[in-house]
């Protein structure tokens, strides 16, 4: 019997959301050869161009793995780690025995076209845009500004960002899968500096971060950090 998909995002889209339902529910399980192409297609009844790229999509994002001549596999990642580890900024505080705290600037839905294009989102789906202030024993170190994929986070705008932070949040809910990053450094604009109570024409070192989760742009952040107050470190 063919099975039907909804029809409010891109049919690879949510063929992508369907697989990586599977594996979640472990109904495909490391390592576990999925359906081939055609009958991926002819179970949802989509086109071999649209079922193709929603796998390689997936073998990109390191989610399914592709052998030839056998057949494409939910991929094994439980070796394989991050050069830079996406932790909230209250636990690497905290991890250095100082006190963490936050105040919320700014929580509403976003209709910005540039945003739902960076999101990969169509015009009428939810988009939601933060920005949070992060402080180490009352010090600003971080201002957070973020937009946020309200299909994958529907109920992000509920929250209460001084209690944990949006990083925690997500990861409860859908745990990144892909992470772009960017490191700069920068200006900080007037509005930045003045959050940070940073000194004219002190630089910033800036953080962009877009992850991926269920096969989708979940959230596209901006990190801005006083380049006097802040270290970017990591080790592999």
């Amino acid at each position: 019997m063919e099975k039907t998909l909804p029809t409010s995002t891109p049919a690879y889209q949510q063929l992508k959301t369907h697989v990586l339902k599977m594996i979640e529910t472990e109904e495909w399980r490391r390592g576990d050869m999925i359906p081939t192409e055609e009958l991926l297609a002819k179970e949802f009844g989509l086109s071999r161009m649209t079922v193709n790229r929603a796998l390689r999509e997936l073998v990109t994002e390191r989610v399914l793995t592709r052998v030839r001549g056998c057949g494409t596999f939910v991929a094994d990642t439980r070796y394989e780690s991050t050069l830079i580890e996406i932790r909230s900024i209250s636990e690497e505080i905290n991890s250095r025995g100082d006190r963490h705290t936050s105040k919320l600037l700014l929580l509403e839905a976003t209709h910005d076209p540039l945003v739902v294009q960076t999101l990969e989102l169509s015009t009428n789906d939810p988009a939601f845009h933060s920005r949070i202030v992060h402080f180490e024993n009352g010090v600003p170190i971080q201002l957070e500004d973020r937009y946020v994929n309200g299909l994958v986070f529907p109920e992000y705008l509920t929250q209460d960002f001084e209690a944990q932070t949006p990083n925690q949040y997500m990861t409860n809910v859908a745990p990144a899968q892909g992470v772009q990053y960017w490191v700069t450094a920068r200006q900080a604009p007037s509005a930045v500096r003045q959050v940070l109570k940073m000194a004219i024409g002190e630089p910033c070192l800036v953080l962009h971060r877009r992850t991926r989760a269920r096969g989708q742009v979940a959230t596209d952040v901006m990190l801005w950090h006083p380049a006097s107050r802040y270290q970017l470190s990591g080790q592999f």
